[in-house]
């Protein structure tokens, strides 16, 4: 297939996402006309290359080449995403017009002249085997302009779920979370707020040896600790001002064990944790827009009861729904959004927003691996 102009009159794209919390490859089939998903499809990484990116999330032996290794792998599962994707919806992979490929963060440094942000992915490997025009590297161009790379999702989050004369927040609650203000007067704003499920998830594959708390059950047989959860409360990360991002680079278990006193009850560590995730995106939501009246969540941590419970008594006179109620499954919203930035890419219109990343101004954003 030849390589797509602006002008090209398919409007169907695909959206791949495997995120922070490395459960695996979200894909769906995207409608760029309607703004909605026509299909879904999601699978498990291997545990082998689960435990390998987690690995490579730190400096170890031989890196350049396991690095290498992991990127092939990861565009043999999105590969796999794809044609289950197109089977499962019945279309022909040339009315595709190019699939979004976010890859797997590793590192994320921005700011500063050796600012740089690393997702694993062989996009010309995965062109190769899906067939289709690849956008990748999503976040690089907005690093280069000097901005965070991150989030990217806020100007997806402002056309799906953005209302007039509404003061509303879009928050996804993945291994990292991050808001998107999307203010009645049409301004948008957004950052990372914290550890959303990456500590939890870390800390009850750990003690319990599952991948995730279902519906935050272990957090619910807990209690909270004050003193622990000022001392994560403590973080400079969360007194930043936004432009900011962050990721497993900062917010990982040897990041709470360093604070950790002995002899804590796991499932009290685990309640903590579940605070702080709630906490931080409580006291961020508060201090950028006070007037939010509607939080529309979305993410794996979307679907943890607990978490859900607490963010609405800790916001009293505050909505908190799942974006399934605006039309769009929790799971479905970050792939989809890849699948909105690659139109943005093969239409040649910018990705970011500068207001969000802190770029110099409006890129497009993306590298183009042809069919």
């Amino acid at each position: 297939m030849a390589s797509l102009l602006p002008t090209d009159p398919r409007r169907l794209y695909i959206g791949l996402m495997s995120g922070t919390s490395l459960d695996g490859v979200d894909g769906v089939l995207f409608d760029a006309d309607a703004l909605a998903v026509r299909g879904h499809v999601h699978a498990a990484f291997a545990p082998a290359l689960r435990d390998e990116l987690l690995a490579l999330n730190a400096p170890g032996d031989n890196e350049l080449h396991r690095a290498a290794l992991a990127a092939n792998a990861v565009a043999r599962a999105y590969a796999d995403v794809v044609a289950q994707l197109l089977e499962a919806t019945g279309t022909p992979r040339d009315r595709i017009a190019a699939l979004g490929a976010h890859g797997q963060t590793v590192r994320h440094q921005p700011g500063g002249f050796d600012a740089y942000t690393t997702q694993l992915l062989n996009g010309a490997l995965l062109a190769e085997q899906a067939g289709i025009d690849v956008v990748c590297d999503l976040r690089s161009r907005d690093v280069a302009a000097g901005g965070q790379g991150a989030p990217l999702v806020p100007a997806f989050h402002r056309a799906v779920f953005g209302a007039e004369g509404e003061d509303a927040a879009a928050l996804n609650l993945g291994g990292i979370s991050n808001l998107s203000l999307l203010f009645a007067d049409g301004r948008t704003g957004g950052f990372d707020c914290g550890p959303a499920n990456c500590l939890m998830d870390g800390w009850i594959a750990r003690h319990r040896g599952q991948a995730y708390d279902a519906d935050g059950t272990w957090a619910a047989s807990g209690r909270v600790l004050p003193e622990l959860l000022a001392t994560l409360l403590a973080e400079p990360y969360f007194k930043l001002p936004p432009p900011k991002s962050t990721g497993r680079d900062l917010f990982h278990l040897a990041w709470l064990d360093a604070r950790l006193s002995p002899g804590l009850a796991p499932e009290d560590v685990q309640a903590t944790l579940l605070e702080l995730s709630a906490r931080c995106v409580v006291d961020d939501l508060r201090a950028h827009m006070p007037a939010a009246r509607t939080l529309i969540a979305c993410g794996g941590g979307a679907l943890n009861g607990r978490l859900m419970q607490r963010l609405a008594e800790l916001l009293p006179g505050v909505t908190v729904q799942s974006s399934a109620q605006r039309g769009l499954p929790v799971d479905q919203v970050e792939a989809a959004a890849f699948a909105w930035l690659a139109q943005r890419f093969v239409e040649r219109l910018p990705g970011n927003l500068p207001a969000v990343t802190g770029a110099a101004g409006p890129r497009i954003l993306g590298a183009l691996h042809p069919a």
